[in-house]
């Protein structure tokens, strides 16, 4: 028996022993790669200086052309994440902010996102490799009723979360095999599908008075960046479009574009424009909240 038990301790140390080293090699890893997507790119770099940071989900991905803004001498980059809650697009603003990056205004879609305080843990997990290097990462996920495990448990979140941080994202991160969400200025064009379903129902989403929503506009009030939230546009055939009324009555400030782009030629899906409306619509917030003046641009 005392032979079992010291056999038994002996597994379990080095089974800890290997789930520690594993643990420092994925994250190793991780603190050195930035070209794999948005958040490692955000973390691994040092600060920069924007005139429009663009954050939100993939309505804010595929619907604002970062480029189009570069045109016009604004330095400019889509953080939007597809996937993504204002639980992700709050962090990565922190994130931001800890690197002491200097951002003059932030577009944020706000919109569908609204309805929800949850995590998407497909783009929540990619912050989990960083959890014991930002202070910043730890204090987000510190009320998440796995914060403990995440934490404390070697190895455990790439574990967990295997699909968007294992071992196959960790050897092409290894490898520093680019993907093309850093492409265009994180601008992610969609093309027409012909088999698109052009309908949706909305009629079951609420508003609510979101806690990371409030988050985000605090951080922009106390580091001085402007905040311009918007709705962004729906296809035609959409029901519960009142939705958006909602979501205005509740935040007036937030600008409802919902109208903005009309026609199911200029969507990928009801909830998506396509390229070409996503030119359509961002031509229409420069026109709408960029002034031109001795090749300056202010916000109105």
């Amino acid at each position: 028996m005392k032979r079992f038990l010291i056999f038994t301790i002996k597994i379990l140390l080095l089974t800890f022993f290997v789930l520690v080293v594993l643990d420092l090699v994925y994250t190793k890893v991780y603190l050195e790669s930035s070209n794999r997507g948005k958040i490692g790119y955000v973390y691994n770099s040092k600060a920069r200086i924007y005139d429009v940071v663009i954050l939100g989900s993939s309505r804010a991905n595929n619907h604002f052309v970062a480029p189009m803004f570069e045109n016009k001498g604004l330095k400019a980059f889509n953080y939007g994440m597809s996937g993504g809650h204002l639980f992700e697009a709050s962090l990565l603003l922190k994130l931001m902010i800890e690197r002491k990056y200097e951002i003059k205004n932030v577009i944020l879609e706000a919109d569908l996102n609204l309805s929800n305080e949850k995590e998407s843990e497909s783009v929540a997990s990619k912050f989990l490799p960083y959890i014991h290097n930002s202070e910043v990462i730890a204090s987000h996920f510190a009320q998440q009723p796995d914060f403990w495990a995440l934490y404390y448990i070697p190895f455990y979140r790439y574990i967990a979360f295997e699909p968007g941080i294992g071992f196959r994202e960790m050897y092409d991160a290894a490898r520093e095999k680019p993907t093309n969400l850093l492409d265009h200025l994180g601008y992610y064009p969609l093309g027409k599908n012909p088999n698109a379903n052009m309908k949706n129902d909305l009629t079951h989403l609420k508003p609510l008075h979101n806690k990371y929503y409030e988050e985000i506009k605090h951080l922009c009030k106390v580091n001085h960046i402007n905040l311009i939230a918007v709705m962004t546009p729906m296809c035609s055939n959409t029901k519960g479009l009142d939705y958006f009324e909602k979501v205005h009555q509740m935040y007036p400030e937030i600008h409802n574009y919902e109208k903005a782009v009309e026609g199911d030629q200029y969507f990928s899906s009801c909830g998506h424009m396509n390229d070409a409306g996503a030119r359509k619509f961002t031509a229409t917030i420069l026109k709408d909240f960029f002034n031109e003046a001795k090749g300056i641009y202010k916000v109105k």
